[in-house]
């Protein structure tokens, strides 16, 4: 190895370095988010989560909203790229011919489908993302700066499908939909209790399988209502 190819190989490990660090960081208030949610960390919290002084977390975060932004940055971005493209697949697919279930399932089985294949990476991101679609302040900050073109772009598809509907009724339709998908996403158990074991909020397999079809009876359900003299 040449003189001259030393500082690049140093600069290189020390870039590669600072990268692993800022990652851990990350993974630790992540998972300190999810658990006790956004009041519930500090940045002390998390430095002693990775086992650093604090001095570490501030020398690469300016604050706890910027760790948190920084958490949302890693993932959310994802989730809406999966499901924009989902539903443009789906919309491509079918053309003309769209309906409230193949709608429904374009925009949530994206959202699912990473819930079943990479666990460790998703179910804390999910958590996250359930306490922000309830919250108010930071939580409808975070939804309407990630997440509003693919809500809208769910809109227009059930507009398609459902050309009779009032977007009023659509919009409420999507709002208990929404409500219902970051529920499942928080994993809470509240159904293994009450089955006594027979379902579990874990079981993201049998919720793709049940979810889309289930909303889908609903949304029909109000349009025809409001169709009802």
């Amino acid at each position: 190895m040449s003189n001259t190819d030393q500082p690049t190989r140093a600069r290189n490990h020390k870039a590669r370095a600072r990268e692993a660090s800022i990652e851990r960081i990350l993974d630790a208030a992540e998972q300190l988010f999810a658990e006790f949610g956004y009041h519930g960390f500090t940045l002390k919290d998390v430095a002693a989560r990775v086992g650093v002084s604090s001095t570490l977390i501030h020398y690469h975060f300016n604050g706890k909203d910027s760790i948190c932004e920084a958490v949302w940055a890693r993932k959310a971005p994802i989730s809406a790229r999966n499901r924009l493209e989902s539903m443009r697949r789906y919309a491509e697919e079918v053309g003309d011919a769209v309906t409230v279930e193949g709608a429904l399932s374009a925009w949530i089985d994206a959202d699912l489908n990473v819930q079943i294949d990479d666990v460790e990476q998703w179910a804390t991101f999910g958590k996250i993302a359930a306490q922000a679609n309830s919250a108010a302040g930071w939580g409808a900050e975070k939804m309407t700066k990630y997440f509003n073109p693919v809500v809208l772009a769910l809109i227009d598809l059930l507009k398609k499908a459902m050309p009779d509907c009032d977007e009023e009724t659509i919009f409420w339709g999507y709002h208990f939909v929404s409500g219902a998908m970051t529920h499942n996403m928080a994993r809470t158990g509240r159904l293994d209790e009450l089955s006594h074991g027979l379902c579990s909020s874990n079981d993201f397999v049998s919720i793709k399988k049940h979810m889309a079809k289930f909303m889908a009876a609903g949304f029909l359900a109000i349009c025809q209502q409001n169709k009802t003299p």
